[in-house]
């Protein structure tokens, strides 16, 4: 891994992060992912933004992808989340991509967003890519160890866990709910989409984010 000063928002976001449960029974019994206090807006500005996470996984076309090289001067949105979710991962992504089609289209051609699957033992490229393909081509689905991913959301204090099978066979997967949204300028993190963030809250904020200002 690249050496990365990730002391930045620390104090301010991630003692406030909690986890979402997902199961493919629709059991989402664990907490939602929240901002306390005076942080608890649909979208974050961190006091101190953040690196992006520094991975190089496999892309829906089975091929490597560098995410710090190949998003690098491009606004960028990265979640991490699961095919299989019933409920928080399909909607955070259909809310972006309603708010992105809303832009110029050369604004659309230069954000990345990409999705890095919590849950890579089911999410292979191909899962990845007809998953994605119903919401938007032009996102980019990674997946690779899973432990290289659960690294990666550490870095930047996300918290993904190991998907568990219950006993009636549904699948638990517990994972942060947040945006992690990056600057065009520094190519930092400077901002977060919480969970409540609706398609309003991202077509407001994706406007600016696009040229590198606070939304």
């Amino acid at each position: 891994m690249r050496s990365r000063n990730l002391i930045a928002a620390a104090a301010v976001v991630a003692s406030a992060l909690t986890l979402t449960a997902c199961g493919s029974g629709a059991d989402s019994d664990g907490p939602a992912a929240s901002v306390s206090g005076a942080t608890s807006k649909p979208i974050v500005s961190l006091d101190s933004p953040l690196e992006k996470p520094d991975l190089v996984l496999t892309d829906t076309e089975g091929k490597k992808y560098d995410l710090i090289e190949q998003t690098k001067g491009h606004p960028t949105l990265v979640y991490f989340g699961y095919t299989h979710c019933p409920d928080v991962c399909p909607l955070t992504m259909n809310n972006i991509d309603v708010a992105m089609r809303q832009l110029p289209k050369a604004e659309q051609d230069d954000l990345r967003v990409v999705f890095v699957t919590s849950d890579p033992e089911r999410d292979d490229s191909a899962a990845l890519k007809k998953w994605l393909g119903g919401i938007n081509k032009k996102f980019v689905g990674l997946t690779g160890s899973f432990d290289t991913i659960q690294a990666g959301a550490r870095s930047v204090n996300i918290g993904i866990e190991k998907p568990v099978k219950k006993k009636n066979g549904d699948v638990v997967s517990t994972h942060g709910a947040q945006v992690l949204m990056s600057s065009p300028k520094d190519d930092k993190v400077h901002w977060m989409g919480m969970q409540d963030a609706s398609v309003d809250n991202y077509s407001q904020a994706l406007p600016k984010i696009v040229k590198g200002q606070n939304p």
